[in-house]
């Protein structure tokens, strides 16, 4: 009988970074590649991606990896994967225009991707895969089943339970998640972030309804506001927009270039000459749906610098109306606040939304629950989000009426290992550190740069540059000082012009006693200098001695 080990690289008490593998005997398949954003903790850290040494060790047992929709918390971390093992990608039709664009801007050329339908099967290294499609914010999103000689090992992806969504690229195919229950499930795999909330998730996540009473009881220009990544509701919009026989104009290339990718597939198009292109575009524009996109806490500073009269194209009019029609989600709040501070300042209208008023395209309890009855898997494992949402989704299990033996909650990097039908083993533990990407092309910043940031962040930092003559090491120049962060030099001449003594008598001591070096000489400075600070001012800030050696000829 077949052994099948089960862990996540990332997404277990985060949010993001989700990345779940699962072996069967030798053949190893990858389940999605995403990223998470730092918190204020990671300075100056662009995002966090998961740890890809047990797969680089591992890569001639892997089968494939499986990217299940266009969301940055599932494929975002796909090139940095790609750039160190070379694996086939199993994708959907609109995920696979993102992929392609997203290898590209990476420079990846050699590649191998793979597009599936959203309901499908077929085979991958001998083992049989079937997918399903569900219905998420993003088309073409779909799950997972690996088959095993103990049952199907399912992957639900992110998704909803909506009876009223039609559209093939969106629908759900609930015959098929009955008829992969009725093979039968050794393990279910499900999404955890909204599992705390009662019901079901739709019609909760459409906002017409709410959106629709604001263009009627306003004129004028209407500014809205949306996640890039919600392009369920960002269609929504569009729709209420060509309704109320308003223009349209995009702020963002990066969705002008994603309902090209819609039209391309045929998912989605905009009546001709309802789009306003950028160089046509005038700020004084009357009937004019203005649709700002971002990511997280981007969003939010995006429509701050319109508010503030900084954005290259559009600046806040008075009787212009704003609405958020995304809820601000943690880490975000900051950001959202200012942002509502500059568009009252402006006197502008906002109309925003509470997550309890607009829920995200996440299953809810009775979502999770009728994925339950459906499988009927023997085991159950949540996945994707913080602990409090893996506790909730556990508990759901047991209101249908599974044990505590039956459900399988982990750390990430902890095995779970099923054997004859049975959970046998969750002792074995992968160590994993998160992997921090300064920027698109800087990999692994280390805990010492992060320490710096920190330093130079609370504290601030001091340059002190002095010149001396190469031969007989003799200043020949005036010893400069420059602050940023740490104090006011005016208020301060006594502190720098003791500073500069302290460098002076350091250099000069060296020097006269024949013990000079470069290095040595800049690290002592650095230590004296940094003790009468600390004693000084009470911080510690970054001291950065320079000491340039010139020839000193006529």
């Amino acid at each position: 009988m077949d052994k099948v080990r089960i862990f996540a690289l990332g997404g277990l008490d985060e949010n993001g970074k989700n990345m779940t593998v699962i072996e069967v005997n030798n053949r190893i398949f990858i389940i999605e590649a995403g990223i998470m954003f730092p918190d204020n903790a990671l300075l100056g850290v662009e995002y966090v991606i998961p740890d890809f040494s047990y797969l680089i060790e591992n890569k001639e047992r892997i089968g494939g990896i499986f990217i299940t929709h266009a969301h940055d918390d599932v494929m975002r971390a796909l090139p940095f994967l790609l750039k160190q093992v070379n694996i086939p990608v199993y994708t959907g039709k609109f995920t696979s225009l993102f992929i392609k664009d997203l290898l590209e801007k990476e420079g990846i050329k050699d590649y191998i991707l793979n597009v599936i339908d959203r309901t499908s099967k077929f085979k991958v290294d001998g083992v049989e895969i079937r997918t399903f499609a569900m219905t998420h914010a993003s088309p073409d999103n779909y799950g997972i089943a690996i088959k095993s000689s103990q049952g199907y090992i399912v992957y639900s992806g992110e998704f909803i339970i909506d009876y009223n969504t039609l559209q093939r690229e969106y629908v759900c195919d609930l015959n098929e998640l009955s008829e992969i229950g009725k093979e039968g499930v050794l393990c279910l795999l499900s999404e955890s972030v909204s599992a705390d909330i009662e019901g079901h998730t739709a019609p909760k996540h459409k906002v017409t309804s709410k959106i629709e009473p604001i263009f009627e009881a306003n004129d004028g220009r209407f500014i809205v506001a949306c996640y890039r990544q919600s392009l369920y509701r960002i269609l929504e919009i569009l729709d209420l927009a060509i309704k109320f026989k308003k223009k349209i104009f995009i702020r963002d290339n990066e969705m002008r270039k994603t309902l090209t990718y819609l039209e391309e597939l045929g998912y989605y198009k905009l009546p001709k000459n309802a789009l306003i292109e950028k160089k046509d575009f005038k700020n004084d524009m009357k009937d004019v749906v203005v649709l700002v996109t971002g990511r997280g806490k981007r969003l939010f500073l995006k429509v701050s610098t319109i508010a503030t009269n900084e954005d290259k194209y559009v600046e806040l009019k008075k009787d212009d109306t704003i609405i958020v029609a995304s809820p601000v989600v943690s880490g975000t709040e900051h950001e959202a606040v200012n942002m509502e501070n500059e568009i009252y300042k402006e006197g502008g209208r906002i109309y925003s939304f509470k997550a309890k008023d607009v829920a995200s395209m996440h299953p809810s309890s009775e979502d999770l629950k009728m994925a339950l009855y459906l499988f009927k898997p023997k085991y159950y494992l949540p996945i994707k989000g913080e602990y409090r949402h893996l506790i909730a989704n556990a508990n759901l299990a047991t209101m249908m009426g599974f044990s505590d033996n039956r459900i399988v909650l982990l750390d990430n990097g902890q095995v779970a290992e099923f054997i004859n039908n049975k959970l046998v083993n969750t002792q074995e533990i992968i160590e994993l550190e998160d992997t921090l990407i300064d920027g698109d092309s800087n990999w692994d910043v280390t805990g010492v740069v992060l320490k710096d940031r920190e330093w130079l962040s609370t504290d601030g930092v001091m340059i002190i540059g002095v010149t001396l003559d190469n031969k007989s090491k003799k200043i020949v120049s005036g010893i400069d000082v420059q602050t940023r962060g740490l104090i006011y030099v005016k208020d301060a001449d006594y502190l720098v012009k003791e500073v500069m003594k302290i460098m002076e008598d350091t250099v000069n001591k060296a020097v006269k006693e024949r013990r000079y070096e470069n290095l040595e000489c800049r690290q002592e400075a650095k230590d004296k200098i940094q003790k009468y600070l600390a004693k000084e001012t009470g911080k510690r800030p970054m001291v950065l001695p320079v000491i340039l050696e010139i020839s000193n000829k006529a």
